[in-house]
């Protein structure tokens, strides 16, 4: 049996746009690969309005299931990066096969940002998660 590929969702600090996805690809990927996040710079916890809207919304509790910001090199070794659209100072890691999603950072945005941002990355997730179950089926 193939292992499932392990996707980390990068950003600066690990608090909004990464977990949104690392949360995602857990309950709508999980079949298919496995979700990690991590910053080069994570902040001391998960934007409380991230938390809360994924909770009110999706049903996810962020918290209960174990997520918080970690820094990059805690990461197990990876299959995929998705970036989060941080621009130059985003994280690479060399040799890995890299994404980039131009998603803005809704941090000190409104609720109405945070779910359209929310809706896009849920969404992105889904399209990855087909892509690859396309590549894992051939």
């Amino acid at each position: 049996m193939n292992r499932k590929p392990v996707v980390a969702f990068l950003c600066i600090q690990n608090s909004c746009r990464s977990q949104m996805a690392e949360a995602f690809g857990r309950h709508l990927a999980e079949d298919v690969f496995v979700s990690r996040s991590a910053g080069t710079c994570p902040a001391d916890r998960i934007n409380p309005s991230v938390q809360r809207l994924m909770q009110d919304l999706y049903g996810i509790d962020m918290e209960k299931e174990g997520q918080f910001p970690k820094k990059l090199e805690a990461l197990p070794t990876v299959d995929m990066v998705v970036t989060m659209g941080c621009g130059v100072r985003c994280p690479v890691l060399p040799g890995v096969k890299a994404l980039a999603w131009e998603i803005p950072d809704p941090a000190g945005k409104p609720d109405p940002e945070f779910r359209s941002i929310m809706k896009t990355i849920r969404a992105q997730v889904l399209a990855l998660r087909d892509q690859l179950k396309g590549v894992a089926a051939k």
